[in-house]
């Protein structure tokens, strides 16, 4: 996993920084703010799929049978009901969008769904 995430994320790491390259060497009279604002969208981008590899590897990505038991709903503890994987968009605090493949499962009772954290 560490080969692999560090392959990508050095790649990612270099776009990234010739992408904030190329934005000075076209926008020479730029202020400190619209600087950081450029900087802050490639990091974030980067980020985004930092954060996104390292949630794919989470060993809590899938719901599992914990002692026997399924998990239960935290709203009226019925225990939930597998609905397979499912897709889960996500924005992060810089407005990059995250794609996360998680278990998803709902209560019978109360109609609650849930993706497992992580």
């Amino acid at each position: 996993m560490k080969a692999e995430f560090d392959g990508r994320w050095n790649e990612l790491g270099r776009e990234a920084m010739k992408e904030v390259k190329q934005w000075r060497l076209a926008h020479p009279k730029a202020s400190l703010d619209e600087i950081e604002q450029a900087l802050d969208e490639q990091l974030g981008r980067l980020r985004a799929r930092m954060l996104e590899d390292l949630a794919h590897a989470s060993e809590s990505t899938h719901l599992e049978r914990q002692n026997a038991e399924w998990p239960r709903c935290p709203q009226c503890n019925e225990e939930l009901i597998s609905r397979g994987q499912q897709v889960r968009e996500l924005e992060t605090n810089h407005h990059q969008r995250l794609r996360l493949d998680r278990s998803y499962a709902t209560c019978p009772r109360c109609g609650v769904g849930l993706f497992p954290p992580g």
